[in-house]
């Protein structure tokens, strides 16, 4: 039997989708959410500043920074779970001596008209900190395959470090996006943009488009890196981190009329707040320097954080920053919402009311309601976990709050911290039916007849019976 005590021991959330399908009968199993999505977290381990490219050929490729900052590795698989058992082929390593035989840090993989190119940042063996951006070329459909070639460095205006590089096609025109210290500009490194003459050369002077000044942007280091470029509702957004490697490491946002000229600095709007920092309830520390990819029509976001705060020496050299992923959501008005790095566990899902199609549970205060356009992204997301009443029972687990359970309290449907007690296990355990209204749905058996319900903005405890209007109210679609 799967209790709380087993949870607790295995991180406080379940490990994986086999645990819940075995603690719950097949016939009241509902399809998650967002198939494709991988069903774990993280999805590679100690493998930083993670790329993984949009599905190409049936195939998604991942590479990142490895701990030693020795070599530029790829790995695939045709489904994002499946990047996680994947063999990794390593596609160049750094020289032994002289130019790029220093740190060897965030490579991109970008299919370019028939070719394959690695952007990567490398330092220099006597000089590892002397970053510069070069390119990998291969001519291959496969790109874990042999045959690259050094390309050589990524020519701007200024000597300087250089890191970070990522491109983007937009309206005809292929850009180049990147992180550098600029001469004069008392920064570690700012945001830069220019149009492309081809993959390996560029045709525009750069553009300053971001510099570090913000109070979250500026701790340990004045930094602004790590760009990655969203394109959708009439809108170029690009996401970028900011600050010290360690827990203040952070994720901000850039905003650009699709129509705009790119290239004018005056085109893209800075948030005055970062949209993805460090959460203590789930254990994140330091999430940033994404990427982007989509499974089918979702979109995903891919970044690294670790498991812990508190590091020993140089951030920098603490290799646990592990890859990660998660579904990507949007507000209302059409701006990107992030939510909070949600922590190991499994799926993640939202809870719609089929009498209010736009609408979702969260939660508020710690109570339940239902509520439209929930900015708070993570107050509205759940995870399903064996009950505390044993085979047959589950139990939602607060993302952002997870050790949190939903439970019954009176005439109040609460979120409420774990307590090992036979009542507390009793009002927090459901029976995981199929929709009373849509068997593609579900609904959660409280009692003998009694479920959670939608009832004008609140979550309330039905009987539903055969009214066709309470069976609708008692029916959730998962999101």
């Amino acid at each position: 039997m799967i209790t709380r005590r087993s949870l607790l021991a295995t991180g406080g959330v379940l490990a994986a989708t086999g645990a819940l399908s075995s603690a719950a009968p097949a016939a009241t199993a509902a399809a998650e959410p967002g198939a494709g999505l991988p069903t774990r977290n993280p999805l590679v381990e100690q493998r930083a500043d993670p790329f993984i490219t949009p599905p190409t050929d049936g195939m998604y490729y991942l590479t990142g920074s490895v701990p030693e900052y020795d070599r530029v590795v790829i790995r695939g698989a045709s489904t994002l779970d499946g990047l996680t058992a994947a063999r990794e082929r390593t596609i160049w390593r750094r020289p032994s001596s002289g130019t790029m035989g220093g740190y060897i840090w965030a490579p991109e993989l970008h299919r370019i008209d028939g070719k394959w190119y690695v952007y990567f940042a490398a330092g220099d063996k006597d000089e590892p900190f002397r970053i510069r951006t070069y390119v990998l070329e291969s001519p291959n459909a496969d790109p874990r395959e042999g045959g690259w070639v050094l390309r050589g460095q990524m020519v701007t205006a200024w000597d300087t470090f250089t890191l970070d590089a990522t491109t983007f096609a937009h309206r005809g025109k292929r850009y180049f996006l990147w992180a550098q210290s600029e001469p004069g500009i008392a920064t570690n490194s700012n945001l830069y943009i220019a149009e492309m003459a081809s993959p390996l050369a560029l045709k525009s002077a750069p553009v300053r488009i971001a510099t570090p000044t913000l109070s979250w942007e500026v701790q340990g280091f004045k930094v602004n890196e790590g760009p990655a470029v969203l394109v959708r509702n009439g809108r170029v957004f690009v996401t970028y981190s900011a600050s010290a490697t360690d827990a203040r490491y952070c994720m901000g946002l850039l905003t650009a009329d699709e129509n705009a000229n790119l290239l004018d600095a005056r085109s893209w709007t800075k948030s005055p707040n970062p949209v993805f920092t460090t959460h203590v309830p789930t254990s994140q520390y330091g999430p940033g320097h994404n990427s982007f990819t989509t499974v089918g029509s979702t979109d995903v976001l891919v970044y690294h954080a670790r498991d812990y705060r508190d590091i020993t020496g140089d951030p920098l050299f603490d290799p646990n920053r592990h890859t990660r992923v998660q579904k990507l959501h949007w507000n209302a008005d059409g701006t990107p919402s992030f939510g909070v790095p949600v922590g190991r566990g499994g799926p993640i899902v939202r809870l719609s009311p089929v009498d209010a199609p736009s609408l979702v549970v969260r939660h508020y205060e710690y109570r339940l309601r239902v509520d439209g356009n929930v900015r708070e992204l993570a107050d509205s997301q759940f995870r399903f976990v064996p009950g505390f009443l044993g085979g047959g029972t589950v139990a939602l687990q607060s993302v952002n709050f997870p050790d949190r359970y939903v439970r019954v309290d009176g005439d109040v449907i609460r979120i409420d911290p774990f307590e090992d007690t036979d009542a507390y296990g009793r009002a927090a355990s459901f029976v995981r039916v199929p929709g009373l209204a849509d068997g593609g749905a579900v609904s959660l058996r409280a009692g003998a007849d009694t479920y959670l319900a939608h009832d004008n903005g609140r979550v309330v405890l039905s009987r539903p019976g055969r009214d066709r209007d309470a069976r609708r109210r008692a029916t959730f679609r998962l999101e």
